[in-house]
Formats: structure tokens, sequence, C-alpha cells
């Protein structure tokens, strides 16, 4: 009988560790592995992430923003933390709970300059970034020369490491574009690396990157969607175990005759006799309303249960009129069996936008043990 009593995202760590030690096992020994825990943990929860990932060895934290390293850093995280895509109106913030920042730009790396010379430091690290092809941020290889320039100016900061990202790994159909973005990377720290007089650390690889190009690994890799549970491609994802398992109840059961209609706007309307559960979880808690009229679906017994109607915002309606359940059973969103990569392709999306969307007020359960 389950525990289920009312909507929960349960957070397995086992299965964190063993989607740590999986990816850890395709690099090499001395490869450092760098835990993406921005977004919440991917929609889990980012301390308990990164405290688990800390005592398991991982060697970097990254985040997207400075105040998700300081919820770290609060919270006790010694381990370093790379924010990912910090604002210069947050350095001296970032500075003071000694973050360390990617720098993408003539104008980031200029301003954490001068933060950093006002704040009287010495030798901060950080990592700077280039666009080897996916043209979102970053320095171009032709920027080589002004990042000198600039550094010869100031003993304020050293660079920790160098770093790109790849577009489409995940994407057999693009190999031939992941290799120029590989060898632009290359030819870009090369370069920067023989102006300084040494070599940071390099790093490119995503979770693709790094189950598909042993060439990418360099010094360290990035994994984010890896470590909870999902390797973009079915054969990976048979190796990982999703970490979130989102859960909820039947609240009530209605019989619609033939005619009558369901939720707001009457989006659905019964051909025939209807049998429907209702489930306290909408778009409020991140089931987004694209998941309605039978898009997205759930669990019950074992048994898909089509969502009817439009998501609500605090619930959803679904077709049970061929499972025998009632009111109080556990509903299973997603789960290892039913992952949040199949819920979402179905819908037209992606289980990193399922993932994230889980809203803070949806109760967090911890298993420690398997």
């Amino acid at each position: 009988m389950s525990n289920t009593k009312e909507t929960v995202l349960e957070i397995n760590l086992p299965h964190l560790t063993h989607n740590f030690n999986y990816l850890k096992s395709k690099v090499k020994s001395s490869v450092k592995i760098l835990a993406v825990v921005k977004a919440s943990g991917y929609g889990s929860d980012a301390v308990v992430m990164a405290k688990h990932l800390e005592k398991i060895g991982a060697d970097y934290f990254a985040v997207a923003y400075t105040s998700e390293g300081i919820l770290l850093r609060e919270a006790g995280i010694k381990t370093p933390i790379l924010v990912l895509h910090p604002q210069p109106v947050n350095f001296q913030k970032l500075v003071e709970y000694q973050l360390e920042p990617s720098l993408y730009s003539s104008r980031t790396l200029e301003e954490f300059i001068a933060t950093i010379t006002s704040l009287n430091q010495k030798n901060f690290p950080v990592h700077i970034k280039f666009n080897s092809g996916l043209n979102r941020i970053g320095f171009s290889e032709n920027d080589v020369d002004h990042i000198t320039e600039q550094l010869r100016k100031t003993d304020t900061i050293k660079i920790a490491s160098l770093l790109s990202h790849l577009a489409a790994s995940e994407d057999h159909n693009e190999r031939e574009f992941t290799l120029r973005q590989i060898n632009s990377f290359k030819k870009a720290a090369k370069q920067l690396s023989a102006k300084l007089g040494y070599t940071p650390i390099l790093h490119q690889s995503n979770t693709s990157g790094i189950l598909n190009y042993p060439e990418a690994h360099f010094d360290m890799v990035r994994t984010g969607i890896g470590l909870y549970g999902y390797g973009n491609e079915a054969k990976f994802d048979n190796e990982l175990k999703p970490v979130a398992a989102l859960k909820s109840v039947i609240s009530q059961i209605h019989e619609l005759k033939p005619g009558e209609s369901l939720g707001y706007n009457r989006a659905f309307k019964a051909a025939v006799f209807t049998k429907t559960a209702t489930i306290p979880i909408g778009h409020a808690d991140g089931i987004s309303r694209q998941y309605g009229n039978k898009k997205g679906f759930v669990t019950i017994k074992n048994k898909p249960a089509n969502i009817l109607g439009n998501v609500c915002m605090d619930m959803i309606m679904v077709d049970i009129t061929d499972i025998d359940c009632h009111e109080g059973d556990e509903v299973i969103i997603f789960d290892e069996t039913t992952s949040a990569s199949k819920i979402a392709e179905q819908s037209g999306t992606i289980s990193y936008e399922l993932l994230t969307a889980i809203s803070p007020r949806v109760k967090r359960v911890i298993i420690d043990k398997n």
C-alpha cells in the first residue's frame, strides 16, 4: 500500500550516487567532475543535491546565477562554485561569498576587474568562456589578444579555467558540427594558454559530451541532466536512474454522462460515459497547460490515465474509465518507471523543462536508503 497522501516530489539520493559513479566511470580518473546544480538542482533541491554530491566527491559545482551560489554557501557548501552567467550588478556579492565567475565578454571582464580591484583582492579565480558555436554567450577566438591585454594590466584575477559549451552533443547527425566546436575551443584555449604562460583547467563537455565525445573530456567535465537520471538517449537513460519522482493522490472521482463537460472553458465534453479523477496538482505546481487535453498523462494502478480538459492552477482531471481505482489512491506523474522524458516527449517538450518547472510548494521527500 502506498504511503503517498499528498502531492510530493521524492528525491532519491542513492540514485544520485549511482548516476554520479556511472558518469565518473566514463572519464579518466584524472578528469574532474563539475556537478551542475542550477535551477534548484534541476527542480529537486539544490542544497540537498550539493551536500550529497560534495560528500561523494564532486570537484566543482556550477550554478547559473549568483543568488544560487549564495544559497549553497549559506548552507555550508565549501566546494568551489562556478557561476555560469553572472550579472555585473552582483559582482560584489559574488566575491563576498567566494563564488567564481564565468566571464564571457569584454564588458564582464572589465567590470569584474574594476570590482575586484576596488575590493583589494589578488589572484581571484575567474573562468573565461569561449563561444565555439552555440552563439549564446562567450568570447570569440579573435578576443584572445584583448583578454591577454586586460590581464596584463592587473594581478587581481587569475584564470582558473577556460570553458565552452557544446550545442548538439546528443545529436549524432550533428557530429561534424560538434567536432568543429571542439577544435575551435582547442584552438582558442591553446592560444590563450600560450600567452598566459600556464594552462588553466579546460572543460567543454556536458552530459552528452561525456557520453559521446571522449575527445572533449579535457581536464574537467560538466554534468547536469545526467546526474538527475537522463542521458538524452535511450541507451544511456537505461543506465541512469531518475532521482526525482513526482507523486500525488486522487482527491475525488466523478462520473460524466454523454454531453456533460469538465473543467474550465468546458474543454472536455464526454461523448460516452466517462469516469474521471481529480488530482491536487496543476500549473502552479509545474504541470503546464500544454499537458492538458490528452497531451499528457499520469499513471494510476500501472495504467496510463490521460489528462482531460485544461490543466487548472491547482488541479488536473484524468480519465479513469478503464482503471479500477478509488479516492485516496496514489497517482504517479513521473518516476523511475514512467520517466519525465517520456511524459515530456508526448507533450512536445523535454525532460529539462518538466523537471525544472516543479514548484517550491510541492513537498520534497528525501530518500536516503535503497
